[in-house]
């Protein structure tokens, strides 16, 4: 859909985009090191299906770690609560997001939440289907369905570019198997968490999925219930307690929405009960946030009080 571009926002938007300065983009992934650290967008989806941007909004980014709240509700769909957190905790850490410090300090070995990569692998492990190319289809449908783009598909360069460089994902792979955590061939979990991570999308599209998670589940469009309520509640605690990676804390404190972010420079946002917001901007803090994209967040939610705290 088209997006009204809004002054407002662009005020934002040109305000937050000095802070690209202070950052790079992701170089432990070949392909994202081509990416522009000047580039900032910003997207506002409302319930009734307005929407409103400013900046590079029709630059496309890849999902990368955000997919993993996608994933996650996917597999709670799959599966159910108790099987989910039988595999993967619930707790928050303060590690970096591709740390095995905790699997191997904690008892039983199993990843202490979803947004963390051992997590989400093993959250990506659960999603049913008989084959990679089946599971894959299934979740990128359900990225079609949330964005209401039948036209959604993934970045097969990114995705090669992530497999052949994902060896440290690999090691928590077999670390994960060992401890019983996942059971599938380490190749195969991969091959479909790299063209996860690969699903490309703009920050419309970002908005427009945290508008689903930020009303409880339901298409702004339709009214349809896409995820259930509860699955729609504990995707957004997750994105509040581990969304941001070791920087969750601080940036429940600076801005106070549910919001997950991903390395190639996207930010969702899910603002409870009022909007879902999407931004990009690919030059990265050492946490793996977008250095703009949160200062951006961070003043639109002192502009618009969207903190819920």
């Amino acid at each position: 859909m088209q997006c009204e571009s809004s002054q407002d926002l662009k005020n934002l938007v040109d305000e937050a985009r000095i802070y690209t300065k202070e950052g790079q983009v992701a170089q432990y992934i070949p392909a994202l090191r081509e990416a522009d650290p000047d580039k900032l967008a910003v997207a506002v989806y409302y319930p009734n299906g307005n929407c409103y941007a400013a900046g590079d909004v029709k630059h496309k980014m890849t999902l990368q770690s955000i997919s993993k709240v996608i994933s996650l509700a996917l597999a709670l769909m799959d599966r159910g609560e108790g099987f989910v957190f039988d595999y993967v905790g619930k707790e928050p850490t303060g590690d970096p997001f591709n740390s095995v410090i905790k699997l191997e300090t904690i008892s039983p070995s199993k990843p202490l939440n979803p947004m963390i990569n051992a997590g989400a692998l093993a959250v990506t492990h659960m999603l049913m289907g008989s084959s990679v190319e089946e599971r894959f289809t299934r979740l990128l449908d359900f990225v079609k369905e949330l964005t209401d783009k039948p036209t959604i598909t993934y970045n097969k360069e990114i995705a090669q570019s992530e497999f052949e460089t994902a060896e440290l994902n690999r090691a928590l792979c077999y670390f994960l198997k060992q401890h019983g955590v996942i059971n599938e061939d380490v190749e195969e979990l991969m091959e479909l968490y790299t063209k996860q991570c690969a699903i490309e999308v703009d920050s419309v599209d970002l908005a427009r999925i945290g508008c689903v998670f930020a009303m409880n589940g339901v298409d702004p469009r339709t009214g349809k219930q896409i995820i259930p309520a509860n699955i729609a509640r504990i995707c957004k605690t997750f994105m509040v307690t581990c969304g941001m990676y070791n920087a969750s804390g601080e940036f429940a404190i600076d801005v106070g929405i549910p919001a997950k972010s991903g390395v190639s420079g996207g930010v969702m946002g899910a603002v409870p009960n009022r909007c879902g917001i999407g931004i990009y901007g690919a030059a990265l803090d050492d946490k793996g946030n977008s250095v703009a994209g949160l200062k951006l967040l961070e003043m639109m939610s002192r502009k618009y009080a969207l903190s819920m705290f």
